[in-house]
């Protein structure tokens, strides 16, 4: 049972979403096109703040406000959800929690605000799941300066207008085992040596911005280091911690997003002289995907709960993100299968969920990279 504070913020996103993201977005999502009049919307009802204290410039709430908010937005769009999600939990929160006093005035009420986007360049074009084994990007200590060369795949909210910097995680030096230090660094926007490249062509997400980056002795102060030197590997599993959750959120959103579509075309819809929603064949698949996307909000919310309580929560951020990704996959298909060819239109909200459901399962977090998580925390040997 959410309190009234929780439930005020809901409607309020739930509102947002149906009257001002749902009546345009699926021309956003054709034309692959960055929906930049209602990022600044989401920013003017501090969306992008809701987990940032006051201090910066934020609504002084929490990581589960942010939850409720992403489930509430992808109910109707994953594109706008999934730039939010990246926005403050791949962009804020590592600097909210890593970040040198300076590095937190000069970004987070920027951030907070919605002016400004922060990008995490984690992953690299021969990484993948194996983040340090197949690291490549490296930062060289080079006076008052550090010297990044090499270059990231994947990365969310990197090129757009709004974007201020990306955190690239790169390796520092190596450890006495041989293993890599790995630190993140803050490199600005427009700093020289950082290319941004073109946007991917995707399959889903058509409406967010994701790119490949590339630094060529690209050259930033030495103050822009992110958190302890050698730390950024840390930094990186905590982040996703909490990111998993916020994905976790967004999935459910998807899944519930199916029911609520299906629920209204079953009852307009006629075949045999009924409406198809009469039929039990379709009522069954219905109440499977109801039941799919009750268990997931509790996973998350159980998850979510934990975290903000300062308990450990890995495992069940795992489970939260691996049983409302299926959720998500499988709602998305059935919701498909009961429009029919309707649902293989783009016009049609179901047709763009059955697009974006599957990175659910693959973004921050493969499921098999989840069950191994899960797996480890039940003190399974690796």
């Amino acid at each position: 049972m959410l309190n009234d504070e929780y439930s005020e913020l809901r409607k309020s996103v739930e509102s947002f979403a149906r009257e001002v993201v749902a009546p345009v977005i699926g021309d956003y999502y054709e034309r692959c096109e960055f929906p930049y009049e209602i990022v600044r919307k989401m920013g003017a009802m501090g969306l992008f703040g809701l987990p940032i204290p006051e201090e910066y410039g934020g609504m002084g709430g929490d990581y589960f406000a942010l939850c409720l908010a992403l489930e509430e937005l992808a109910r109707v769009d994953s594109s706008v959800a999934i730039t939010l999600e990246a926005g403050v939990s791949l962009g804020a929160m590592p600097l909210y929690r890593f970040g040198s006093a300076e590095q937190r005035a000069q970004w987070l009420p920027r951030l907070a605000a919605g002016e400004a986007l922060g990008a995490f360049g984690l992953t690299e074009p021969g990484g993948g799941s194996d983040v340090p084994g197949g690291m490549r990007t490296t930062a060289v200590r080079d006076g008052d300066s550090w010297v990044i060369n090499g270059s990231k795949a994947f990365i969310t909210n990197s090129g757009t207008d709004l974007t201020g910097f990306v955190a690239v995680a790169a390796i520092t030096g190596r450890r006495a085992d041989g293993r890599p230090e790995i630190s993140t660094i803050i490199v600005p926007s427009g700093t020289p040596g950082f290319t941004v490249g073109k946007k991917y062509s995707k399959v889903g997400w058509s409406a967010s911005d994701t790119r490949e980056l590339a630094f060529t002795d690209c050259r930033v102060p030495a103050a822009n280091l992110l958190g302890e030197l050698g730390r950024g590997y840390a930094q990186f599993l905590q982040t996703l911690d909490e990111g998993r959750i916020a994905i976790a959120a967004l999935s459910v959103g998807l899944a519930q997003g199916c029911v609520d579509e299906c629920l209204r075309y079953v009852r307009e819809r006629h075949a045999f002289g009924r409406a198809i929603g009469s039929y039990q064949a379709i009522q069954f698949k219905i109440a499977d995907m109801e039941v799919r996307t009750h268990t997931a909000r509790l996973a998350y919310y159980h998850a979510a709960e934990l975290m903000l309580a300062g308990q450990p929560f890995k495992k069940e951020a795992a489970i939260a993100k691996l049983v409302s990704s299926n959720a998500a996959m499988d709602n998305a298909r059935d919701a498909t299968q009961i429009f029919g060819g309707y649902g293989f239109m783009n016009e049609f909200p179901v047709g763009r969920f059955y697009r974006d459901a599957k990175i659910l399962e693959i973004g921050e977090g493969t499921s098999e990279v989840q069950r191994m998580l899960i797996a480890r925390q039940l003190g399974l040997p690796d």
